[in-house]
């Protein structure tokens, strides 16, 4: 079905830190991209910092709710969409030892339905976690897909739809914890009907955000994400007034320069040639 909501314009993260203070859960904004370990470049999930506390049996009985900022980059040909953003935040709730799966979707229905006014298409489970639909009174879908885990940690999941787009899910890792994301940008967008921002558009934040973060651009790691950001955005004709940007304005039309002086010479040259030797890079 078709969601319809008029623009009513809530501002999602004070609702959820109003409503998560009310329920007296400890509540905390993140604005950082930055990795808290060394297995990703960037934070992509609000989970990220607690993984030590999901693995620490001694660590329970605690549940703490946040909203992170997030960064992911796999689904880069994706952005535009209206439901990817390479830089996003993530409405987050993680429970160690403490709540229950139950718990966890009584919360999360009450904050989406009464205190966003959203109606839930549907949810998914996966079929070895068929109790858990007594947990819900809304449409049921099995997914056998509805596990996920990090690499390290990881347990069976429920999903949440609106137009057959995920809004979040609730995952429960080792069976014991929870950990809960959402995406304030996806959640903006149907609440307040929101107009999708243009790939240059979300393309240029998320080069901001990382340079906001005290990144700059290199040869390696986060700052070869960067430089190649930027490279991407220039070559989508999009301009944005930084001094990295300019920068490499200028590193373009000087290799521009010496592409055009040098060909005359070397007309059977490779791409890979150019690129090795003068640092000339060759679109396909």
């Amino acid at each position: 079905m078709t969601y319809d909501i008029a623009k009513r314009n809530i501002d999602v993260s004070e609702e959820y830190r109003r409503y998560c203070l009310e329920k007296h859960i400890p509540f905390e904004v993140v604005s950082s991209i930055k990795s808290y370990d060394e297995t990703t470049l960037f934070c992509p999930a609000g989970m990220q910092q607690y993984k030590k506390f999901f693995k620490d049996a001694t660590y329970q009985n605690y549940t703490i709710c946040n909203i992170q900022s997030c960064l992911r980059l796999n689904d880069l040909d994706c952005l535009g969409d209206g439901t990817h953003f390479g830089y996003f935040n993530m409405i987050g709730t993680f429970s160690f030892r403490h709540w229950s799966v139950q718990q966890t979707i009584d919360f999360w229905m009450e904050f989406l339905m009464k205190n966003l006014g959203l109606k839930i298409d549907y949810v998914t489970i996966h079929p070895d976690k068929s109790d858990w639909k007594n947990f819900y009174n809304i449409e049921i879908k099995h997914d056998d897909e509805c596990k996920w885990s990090d690499g390290e940690i990881g347990g069976y999941c429920t999903e949440f739809y609106i137009n057959n787009i995920e809004i979040g899910n609730i995952v429960n890792p080792l069976n014991n914890c929870i950990d809960v994301g959402f995406g304030l940008e996806r959640l903006d967008g149907i609440i307040n009907n929101t107009q999708s921002k243009s790939y240059e558009e979300i393309l240029e934040n998320t080069i901001l955000k990382i340079i906001e973060c005290g990144y700059t651009p290199s040869n390696t790691k986060q700052g070869y994400v960067l430089r190649k950001l930027i490279r991407l955005l220039y070559k989508k004709g999009h301009h944005l007034n930084h001094p990295f940007f300019l920068k490499e304005v200028e590193r373009q039309r000087n290799m521009i320069d010496r592409y055009h002086k040098l060909l005359p010479k070397n007309p059977n040259k490779t791409k890979e040639w150019w690129y090795q030797t003068h640092g000339v890079e060759i679109e396909d």
